[in-house]
Formats: C-alpha cells, structure tokens, sequence
C-alpha cells in the first residue's frame, strides 16, 4: 500500500468529540468558523453588548446584528432575523462574510471564499486523518504537528490551494506525516548557490558532472511537465529518494531530518494563508546578509537564546525559484542539555504532554517563558538594529524536566528585517506585532482562560520595564497595539508583503482608551518585505 493509501483510507473519527456525539463535519465547521469569526470581528464588526458568554456585534454593511459565545475563539455564531436568534453554519457565515465585505469594500472577491470552504475541508480531512493515525512520541513533533485550528487571526488558515486531498494529506504535518525527499541532480554547470550547503552532498550520490538536489515530493507534483524538458536534455536527472524519512513542521514546506539534525526548506507552489509559497529570487539573494546579521547579533548577546542559521541555498538556474531548497541549522548544537524544545504555536494551540497543560504553577511558568523569549528580541532590536519575525510559528522554546520555559530559539531569516533597511519606526511596529500580537497575545490567553482570575500583563510589563528602550518604556502607555488585518487583505487582494494594521486596545496599558471600530487600518509595515499571516 502505498503512503497515499496509508493516510486517506482510515477508520472514521474516534476521541473525546466524537464520543460527545460530534461528527467530523460540525467538528470541521467549529475551528473553521473560530479563526474566521476572529478576523470578521476584528477588522469589521462593530461591538455592541455582552450578556453573559455571549456577545453581540453589528455587521455594518448588511446591517444585521451577530453574536456569538465566547472570546478567544469564538463559537456558535448566530444572527438575528425574523424577531429571533438563528445558528450560523460554516456555509451560511463565508456567505455573510463575503456579502458585508462587498457591502463595505465595494469590491467583489470570489477567491476568498473559495479558499475558506477549502480550509474548512481541509480542516475535516485532518481530523479524519488523525483519526486513524498515532500521534508522534517525540514532544517536539507533537508540538510541530498539533495545528488543527493554525492562525487564529486569518479567514482561511488550513487552505491547500483548492487541490484534491489525496494530493496534500500525504505531506500534512497535522495529519502526522513522513516521507522521504526525492533526489535530483542537476548539472553542474546548471547550479546555483550561496553559502554552505555541503549538508546536501550527503543526502545521496551525484552521478559525475551533477550536484545532488532534494526536491519536497508535492512540489514536484505541482510543477508537473513543466520540468520535462530539462530531464529531457540532461540538466536533471532522478536519483531516487533518501534513505530516510523527513517529516514536515509547522510551515509545512519546512521539514525536519532527525537522523541528520537539519532542516530543509523548499519553494510550494500553494498559497497557504496570504503568500504563495515559494522561495523567492529576492529573498534568496538578501539570505547571507541578513543571516549574517542575526547570527552575528545573536554571538554577541549574554544569553541561552539561540538562532537557526539559513546557512545556505542550492537550486538550478533554469528553475531558480520553483527548485530552491534553504539549509537550516537543526536543533542539537543550540539545545542547552535535558531541555526539550517545544513550537510556541503548539503551545497555544495544545497537544498531548504540552507543560502549558498544567503548570504547578502558573505565573512562574508565564514568568519563565517571558525571560526566554523577550530579552533576545529586544535586545537583538535595540543593540544591533534586528528585527526578528518573532511570531508564534518562529519561535521554539525550550523546557526542563519540570516543564519550566529555559531558553528560546528563532528562525526564518526570510521575515527577519534589518535597520535601516526599514525605519526604525517601521521595524519597532513590526516587532511589536509579531512579538506582543502574534505571540505574547496568544500565550497569554491560553494560560489565563481556564484559569479565571490569572492576570498575565503585570509580569510582561516588568519584564518590558526592565529593558533600557524607550520604545518598550513607550508600548506600557501606548493605548493600542497594530493588529494585522488578514481578511481586508485578502478580500482586496494586496500583496502578502503588504501589510495593513488597525488599532487593537494594549493589555499592558494601564489606562484603556476605546479604540473605534471603524478606525482606518495603517499602511505597509515593512513596504516591499514579507510579514507574517
């Protein structure tokens, strides 16, 4: 049987929800419908009233009054017609949601919705999929593997591109995946790289005058015939696959090679939340610099923290962008020893054995993790002029046998941004948003909502406080925070890179100001560089 078979033919849903009477498709709809309901109310509805776990919005552009339960992940939408509440389907909300921003835009958008139905699809895939599957015993891939729900703040998180499932579930880090890479080479002649790639030498053997090239197996799919002529004339040749299996994180186009400690990333013809996927030309070229940039701030910071170097890419010069493949550090020469590093994505979004589960004690463990993930990026900003893309799916943090957070790890020098390359204005906002937003937001919130009474903002603000910075004095008075408006963006159709934001109420301020609904979001972050979804 071959892997396709292995993951789609599978017994249907088991577990805690399905016992609960949940079939596959309402689970589906439930965190489909939450992450979009977070971007229609944030960057649409207007705030009306709370009456116990529900809360009542006005939709503006159709004028019709929504409510729902609950606030982090909202659940149960429903509307008001005909003198009483009505239950929203996931159907039904991508309908409302498309009508109120052609109502409010003034521009019509069939991509989108298109692309929510097939995040909501692919979400029932997943869970059916994971039915069937054992979990990974290794923690850290737990962590990596666990995103059912994904970005809590974009329309359509779990979209695959609109492609059959038996094309993309064989590769899909939720559904618990593994596979071998296909090996190419490529003439000679016909290569281009940067940096140090001898790790690639050593997946495999080049035949004389090649140089070896993994490929990620979906994208070879994807590009299809369009390499034909090359294998036709000799600049690529099939090697088979590795001897050994990677298995995809998080960022999907990212695997993990255990058996040699290195990552791999590769170019995915698929849109996953705002961006196509692919390395681009201009990226790769900046690479060095700004991989040299951080790992240079990061050698001469006093800290655990540590960075995973981009050291280098490799790809064939007629096919630069689509065959491109990045060489980043693994984990074991950066792990301070007993630790166990853990995707702060998967923290919030939560898997079997997570230490944020459970701590003994709470404001400790919140305390711990804020000392390893705060000071490297206020420091690397601050003293050497780095912005880190800080955000939940670049951050790893690394526990002890207790569970207690002891160190950081960042990645991804494709997001990192240098000054003065962008304004330090520029770089600060973006910071602010990937770091407080994206990350510290969503901790918290994990942590503090099962646990009525918690308050997690008083031991950010010392930890802010105990940093020389002015703008970090400055964000404990700011009223508001940029929070990045997904679903504008998608439904208008810029560019991923170009990022709007509309004001957000600062937990760390202490003093709230009421940030108006219809405030304007603000112009690009970081003009022309990519931000995260």
């Amino acid at each position: 049987m071959d892997r396709v078979d292995r993951v789609v033919l599978i017994p249907p849903p088991a577990g805690d929800d399905a016992a609960a009477g949940a079939t596959v498709p309402a689970r589906a709809d439930a965190y489909a419908a939450a992450p979009l309901l977070n971007c229609l109310l944030r960057e649409v509805a207007e705030p009306l009233t709370e009456r116990g776990e529900r809360h009542e919005y006005r939709l503006p552009g159709v004028d019709r009054l929504l409510r729902v339960r609950g606030e982090r992940r909202p659940t149960e939408p429903e509307v008001y017609a005909a003198g009483r509440w009505h239950r929203v389907g996931h159907t039904e909300l991508v309908k409302l949601v498309a009508e109120e921003l052609r109502r409010t835009t003034g521009l019509s958008n069939h991509e989108l919705p298109a692309e929510m139905t097939d995040s909501r699809d692919a979400v029932a895939a997943l869970l059916t999929a994971r039915a069937g599957a054992t979990a990974p015993e290794d923690p850290y891939r737990r962590s990596e593997q666990s995103l059912i729900t994904g970005h809590p703040y974009h329309p359509a998180p779990k979209a695959r591109g609109g492609g059959p499932v038996a094309g993309w579930l064989p590769y899909a880090p939720e559904a618990y995946a593994d596979f071998p890479l296909v090996l190419l080479g490529v003439r000679a002649d016909a290569v281009v790289e940067e940096g140090d790639t001898s790790a690639l030498d050593a997946l495999g053997q080049a035949p004389p005058g090649y140089r070896l090239l993994p490929a990620h197996p979906w994208q070879l799919d994807l590009l299809g015939a369009g390499l034909a002529p090359a294998f036709a004339d000799g600049r690529l040749v099939r090697l088979g696959t590795t001897a050994f299996d990677t298995w995809p994180t998080a960022a999907i186009r990212t695997v993990y090679a255990p058996e040699r400690d290195l990552f791999l990333k590769f170019s995915l013809d698929v849109r996953i939340t705002n961006d196509i996927r692919r390395l681009w030309r201009h990226d790769l070229l900046k690479l060095r610099r700004t991989d040299t940039a951080v790992t240079s701030a990061f050698a001469a910071m006093e800290t655990h923290a540590a960075w995973l170097s981009d050291r280098g890419y490799r790809t064939a010069d007629f096919a630069f962008e689509e065959l491109a493949v990045l060489v980043r550090d693994g984990l074991h020469g950066h792990l301070l020893p007993g630790t166990t590093p853990l995707l702060a994505a998967g923290l919030v979004e939560g898997f079997e054995g997570s230490p944020m589960a459970a701590p003994s004690d709470p404001a400790a463990w919140w305390e711990a993790y804020l000392r390893a993930v705060v000071p490297p990026c206020l420091t690397a900003f601050a003293d050497h002029g780095v912005v880190l893309e800080a955000h939940l799916q670049n951050t790893l943090v690394t526990v002890d046998a207790d569970g207690t957070p002891v160190q950081a790890l960042f990645r991804d020098a494709e997001g990192v941004k240098l000054l003065p390359e962008v304004t330090r204005a520029a770089g600060w906002e973006r910071l602010v948003y990937c770091l407080v937003v994206n990350n510290l937001i969503e901790i918290a919130g994990a942590l503090a909502e099962p646990r009525p009474g918690f308050d997690p903002w008083p031991a950010v603000r010392r930890e802010l406080a105990r940093h020389d910075l002015p703008e970090a004095a400055a964000l404990l008075t700011a009223p508001e925070l940029p929070g990045k408006t997904n679903l504008l963006l998608r439904w208008t159709g810029a560019d991923g890179a170009d990022a709007r934001y509309l004001p957000l109420p600062n937990p760390l301020c202490t003093v709230r100001s009421s940030v108006p609904p219809s405030a304007p979001p603000s112009g690009p972050l970081s003009p022309g560089g990519r931000t995260p979804g």
